[in-house]
């Protein structure tokens, strides 16, 4: 059986973060989020695809939300009941995918 993932805190947390542009911590909850923009709906659509392969991949699924172009992603693991790495990693595998989208005009 795997080890319970630690939740991420003080300093270690601050840091990871700090590496993460446009993330803020949730008020009233232990999670991340971050509203991503694209320029159409079929766009973002595509970003929910790709994030959907990436955190199927990596076992760990994200609490989000469609609106035209607009992608409202929360994370957190349930398991430690707040953020951990695996939150940090599908992030900044988000991140990465965004980038290679076209922006909001």
């Amino acid at each position: 059986m795997a080890a319970k993932p630690q939740r991420l805190l003080g300093a270690e947390r601050a840091a990871a973060l700090a590496r993460l542009a446009g993330w803020s911590e949730v008020e009233g909850r232990d999670a991340i989020a971050k509203t991503f923009r694209f320029k159409d709906f079929s766009v973002a659509f595509g970003f929910m695809t790709r994030a959907a392969l990436a955190a199927e991949k990596a076992d760990h699924h994200p609490e989000w939300r469609n609106v035209y172009g607009r992608v409202e992603v929360i994370l957190a693991t349930h398991e430690a009941d707040g953020v951990t790495a695996r939150d940090i990693a599908l992030a900044a595998a988000m991140d990465a995918i965004a980038a290679q989208l076209p922006p909001k005009a």
